[in-house]
């Protein structure tokens, strides 16, 4: 039975919603960080996608930044850099800046999926194929160029040399969890929408992990969806623009984010397909009692140190009246 402190993050997207401008979504993103920071949120981490309408976070650091800029406690980073879309020098430079600008507070969560399509991908970078296979490489340079003793290189970040900011591992598959384990470095796994190697996956991050500088033992984050409303009737009917937003992925047919509807059988029965009631597995929704339950079991079962929550709900006040009600579970399953 676990009985240690579980954090609790947030984990966003920039999601835009139909009839919201770009500026409407950051200033929504901002607000919830903001409200994040009094529920008691750990940190919160913005994700790299590009080529998505309905995706407001292509520029990462950018709004890393802002985001920073507007709240004072809360831990701000990315969930994550897509590493491989990326020279490893110009990313440090960028993440020690931050650093240097919120001390203490900035994280920097490292992929190797490219957070868009191939023809995007290329477009990015044309040798991102290389680069995904070089990560464990590319990693290593983020490494060196933070450390103090890269002050003798030819090649310097040097606004990032000496300047804190943790590094974590992300992973959606068990491959990068044996890296996560050797580096000693926290491991955050994408178990809101890649939920078959979860448990497989962290087995192999316990068992494996090399005490590190950074790290003494494993630290487990685990992504889960959250819709919670004040009762199960109303989490289901915002869950709509979820279910919505999920098939787009599967149609190909991405889309902003859809104002909530009734929840109707044809709903149920498209959560219902194999493949979308596996990607969902870890989604729960419902009122806080409900959702506290499940919440509840899915510690016990994984004993992750920390859950980052995803909330993909179309209105920015019902999103942060669903996190405030996560928070309050996190806290009562905390005592």
């Amino acid at each position: 039975m676990k009985t240690q402190h579980t954090a609790y993050s947030i984990l966003d997207l920039a999601l835009v919603s139909e009839g919201h401008s770009l500026k409407q979504t950051y200033n929504n993103a901002l607000e919830l960080a903001q409200n994040a920071e009094t529920f008691g949120y750990t940190r919160y981490w913005l994700a790299e996608h590009h080529n998505a309408p309905n995706i407001g976070s292509s520029a990462t650091s950018v709004l890393i930044g802002y985001v920073a800029s507007g709240t004072n406690t809360i831990r701000v980073g990315s969930g994550g850099i897509m590493l491989p879309n990326h020279s490893p020098l110009i990313v440090a430079e960028q993440f020690g800046t931050l650093g240097s600008l919120y001390p203490n507070r900035i994280d920097l969560g490292l992929g190797r999926a490219p957070g868009t399509d191939r023809e995007t991908a290329q477009a990015i970078r044309s040798d991102f194929m290389q680069a995904a296979q070089s990560f464990p490489n590319e990693l290593d340079k983020i490494q060196n160029y933070f450390s103090v003793d890269n002050a003798k290189s030819k090649v310097r970040a040097t606004v990032a040399e000496g300047v804190d900011v943790p590094l974590y591992i992300l992973g959606s598959s068990t491959d990068s969890a044996h890296l996560a384990a050797k580096k000693g470095l926290p491991y955050a796994f994408a178990s809101h929408f890649a939920t078959t190697h979860l448990s497989n996956a962290i087995d192999i991050y316990r068992k494996e992990f090399q005490p590190s500088e950074h790290l003494e033992k494993p630290y487990v984050m685990a992504g889960v969806n959250i819709v919670i409303a004040d009762t199960d009737e109303e989490a289901q009917r915002l869950s709509t623009s979820l279910i919505r937003m999920i098939l787009g992925i599967f149609t190909g047919k991405r889309d902003f984010v859809h104002p909530p509807t009734a929840m109707t059988d044809e709903y149920k029965e498209i959560l219902e397909h194999p493949q979308i009631h596996q990607m969902l597995k870890y989604s729960f929704i419902g009122s806080k009692a409900s959702v506290k339950a499940q919440v509840k079991d899915f510690i016990e079962q994984t004993q992750a140190d920390e859950l980052i929550a995803v909330t993909n709900i179309y209105d920015g006040k019902e999103r942060i009246r669903s996190y405030e009600l996560f928070a309050e579970i996190m806290k009562e399953l905390n005592e």
